[in-house]
Parts: structure tokens; sequence; C-alpha cells
């Protein structure tokens, strides 16, 4: 089976190359922006004519796209996100191919949901920032192109390669902070919000048994279960060996989406600004319903949180 992956450089991507590259029966291809892709290929500025002729003569089975923005400004997330995927749907469409697309999405798509509640594929979304907008464009953008194609709508990934900019990244490097400057009090802002965290490796196992299925629509990738960030923020002591003691700090006004998690505590210290680690537009709870990647995927989660925050840890321990 020829495969043909977008963004294998990414977060995402690295982990979907990896588990692809497993596979003795995957030929692949990546396509990307960096010197190190088999073919460079700017999607954002990239025409679907161009697109087509390469598909044309490498004729995959399969696009799967990896490729997006999660930071900047509306304008570079409609253009990195929306665009782009317009740029693959339309060449898909115009190429002789007929390559299945896999396309991932993300749980940003479907904005705040209700405590305790799971979120199921038939929620209306209603995301509450430009990066959510611009994945459910892109998300419109494939299911209506009449292509072969499924989204798989990915909460909220951990494990090895997680950002040091991410919430869990940023609890890791305040954790080693303070840790390095002996420091046994640790203030962490805005543990109070609840994700649904899914290792990076399962979701690529997900990508995989999607590029071998025949399943279409949006499909939820997750754990299933949320999580509270202090929770999270007390198994990464443990894990790290961390034994001071947890500050929390008061949680956001309504409506604050300045992201700032850790801030380790020093006596010359002015009260922390109140901090919000999430500025997803999703509110403080996000839960997958994923019964669906069960039962057309054969998908479980197989790597418990604690996992991937060892590894988590393991990244940012070596950090200089």
């Amino acid at each position: 089976m020829r495969v043909l992956l977008i963004g294998a450089n990414g977060y995402l991507g690295r982990f979907v190359a990896d588990r692809l590259l497993a596979d003795p029966a995957v030929q692949l291809t990546a396509l990307g922006r960096g010197d190190d892709a088999d073919v460079r290929f700017d999607l954002a500025a990239g025409s679907p004519g161009a697109l087509t002729r390469f598909l044309d003569a490498v004729h995959p089975g399969v696009v799967v796209n990896c490729a997006g923005a999660t930071r900047g400004g509306a304008r570079d997330l409609a253009r990195h996100n929306t665009v782009a995927v317009a740029t693959v749907c339309e060449a898909l469409r115009r190429s002789g191919c007929g390559a299945r697309l896999v396309q991932v999405g993300c749980s940003s798509e479907y904005g705040p949901s209700q405590p305790g509640s799971s979120t199921a594929e038939d929620a209306v979304p209603r995301p509450g920032g430009p990066y959510g907008v611009s994945k459910l464009a892109a998300t419109e953008l494939v299911l209506g192109s009449g292509l072969d194609a499924v989204v798989l709508r990915v909460f909220s990934p951990a494990g090895p390669g997680t950002p040091a900019g991410s919430p869990l990244g940023r609890l890791a490097e305040a954790m080693r902070r303070a840790m390095q400057s002996g420091d046994s009090d640790l203030k962490l802002g805005g543990l109070g919000v609840q994700r649904d965290f899914v290792d990076v490796r399962d979701v690529a196992r997900a990508v995989h048994a999607a590029s071998l299925s025949a399943a279409q629509g949006v499909i939820n990738i997750g754990s299933g279960r949320a999580v509270r960030l202090r929770d999270a923020a007390a198994i990464l002591a443990r894990v790290a060996g961390y034994g001071g003691a947890l500050h929390e700090l008061d949680g956001p006004p309504a409506g604050h989406l300045r992201a700032a998690i850790g801030h380790p505590r020093a006596e010359s210290d002015h009260p922390a600004p109140v901090a919000y680690p999430y500025p997803d537009g999703c509110g403080s709870w996000q839960q997958a319903d994923v019964r669906t990647a069960r039962d057309r995927l054969g998908w479980r989660p197989r790597i418990n949180l604690e996992e991937s925050l060892a590894d988590i840890w393991m990244e940012a321990a070596c950090r200089i």
C-alpha cells in the first residue's frame, strides 16, 4: 500500500510515520516543507494543480494529512489549517489516483461541553477560538468533498515529543526548574480544567487503522476519560520524584485565556498572575465518547497517562 504522509515532521506526524514504516506492507512517501521530506511542498502556498501532478506520478492509495498549525493569528491558522486542506481535497478530486484521505482533526472543533458529559461525533460543533474554527472548516471541506475520507478528531495528545509550550510541557518544565533550584514549593495555576489525554503513539495506531479501514465521516480519538490537570500534576510529581508541595492558584475569571501554567516560588516573588493553561476555547471540561473508534476501527487506547507523563518528564529532565 502506497501512503503519502503530509506533515511527517510534526508532533503527531513523526509518530504516524514511525507506525506506518513499521508495517512492511506500507510504502511511505513524506511530503512537507522541510529539507528532510521526500518531496518539498508547501500546502498553504502550493497550487492544487501542482499537487495533482505529484499524486498522479506517485499514485498513493492513501493520503494522510497530519499537517497544520496550532499557534498564530486567525489568518495564519486559516491558511495552514483550512486553505491547505482545501488544496489537498481539490488535488485528490482532480487526480486519477483515487486515494483515500485520512485527515487529522482535533477536539477543539467541538468547543466547550457540559461537565460530566462525553462528546460523541454527532455533537454540534461550537469552537471557541480561531484554531478550532480553522480545523472545523477543514473537516467540513473534507466531509463535503465527495472523497473516500475519514476525519480523526484527536483529543489532547500526550507522551514523548510533547511540545514544551503545551500545558503538560509547561507543567513538566516548571517542575524541572523547581527541582533544579531546590524549591520545595511550586505554584501552579489553572489546574481545575479537565481534558481527555490520549498518548501520541495511540493516535498513530488510530491513523494506521483508519488508513486500512473503510470507515468514513468523523471518529473521535481519545481515552474516554477526563483527567483534572491537578491530578496530572500529582502523577508527574510522583514520576519525577518531586517531594515538594504543589500550591494551586485560584482559577481564572470567566473568559480569561492567557496561558502560563507554572511559576516556581521565590521569597521575593510578587503574587503570580492568575493563569489559564488551556487557551483552546474548550472551557473547563472535555471527554471523548470513543465507541465509534472501537466499533469502526477496532481501536482502543493502550498507553495510560502515567506512562505518557513519564515520557514527558524524561525529556524535560534531560533539557539543559
